[in-house]
């Protein structure tokens, strides 16, 4: 309870002070991984969704913000090490990561889905690609998946500094299959002819924000940011400009879940309670 009433005057804090009186949050995200953060040509920088629930975060805490893009294999290290204070790439939510880090809760529902070349054969069974190479973005949690799956499907992960490079892979035949999220996925495949959507594998996990291990007050206040963001209908705006249709009433982007973080990690806290918005 003690610890409750401390996080929350430090959110209220947080949410008080004057934007040019705070230090700027930092974060970063691998810029390469459309729809979720990529490159703004025609007005530089970065764009994509995890932008904007970044910058939406760093609002509604009153604070300014600094994001990097750089590989997503570099981020989860540089925020052990206090280069950054929160991960607004997209980082799935697993019982592994939540040891090391302290999670918010989810706010994107995450299934895996493989990209194949346009012409190819339907994959219906990941039996079907024994003895094949499929691509993945190297430190991804979909790195880990694909090599979890080596012994039972038989195939070779080929893991790649992008994402971006992970579908080339494919392009080129150096890879048969790539996988990555089911949004990257429809991202890539609605803006290249070359390629299509395949097999889905429903994975029942969610993305959620990260930050340093007991930095109880840091997640308690984004995730208050974004349940608020839930609440009003901002996540579902963001959600529907970047994915072109609407969340589903039941996942994580509508979802304001019971207690801090994620249930069954650790780090979870169940005690209920209300954003303050």
């Amino acid at each position: 309870m003690i610890r409750h009433l401390i996080a929350a005057a430090g959110l209220a804090a947080l949410m008080a002070a004057p934007a040019h009186a705070q230090a700027p949050m930092r974060t970063a995200v691998d810029g390469t991984f459309a729809p979720h953060a990529f490159p703004n040509l025609a007005g530089g920088g970065v764009q994509g969704f995890n932008i904007d629930l970044a910058r939406e975060i760093a609002k509604r805490l009153n604070r300014p913000i600094e994001i990097t893009a750089t590989q997503f294999s570099g981020i989860i290290p540089g925020l052990n090490a206090g280069t950054y204070d929160f991960v607004a790439a997209p980082v799935t939510a697993t019982k592994e990561r939540a040891e090391s880090m302290l999670f918010t809760e989810g706010y994107l529902d995450t299934d895996f889905r493989l990209v194949t070349r346009r012409g190819d054969a339907p994959i219906t069974d990941l039996a079907s690609l024994r003895g094949k190479t499929v691509s993945v973005n190297r430190g991804s949690a979909y790195e880990i998946w694909a090599k979890s799956m080596e012994a039972t499907v038989g195939w070779t992960v080929e893991a790649f500094g992008t994402q971006t490079d992970a579908v080339q892979a494919v392009i080129a035949g150096r890879a048969v299959a790539n996988v990555t999220a089911e949004t990257v996925a429809a991202f890539a495949v609605k803006n290249n002819p070359q390629i299509k959507l395949d097999y889905l594998h429903k994975t029942g996990l969610v993305w959620a924000i990260p930050v340093r291990n007991g930095d109880t007050a840091m997640r308690d206040s984004i995730e208050n940011a974004i349940e608020c963001m839930k609440k009003d209908g901002t996540m579902a705006t963001i959600f529907e400009r970047w994915f072109g249709i609407k969340p589903r009433p039941d996942s994580a982007a509508a979802t304001i879940f019971p207690g801090s973080g994620i249930p069954g990690m650790a780090g979870y806290v169940a005690t209920p309670r209300e954003p303050r918005c």
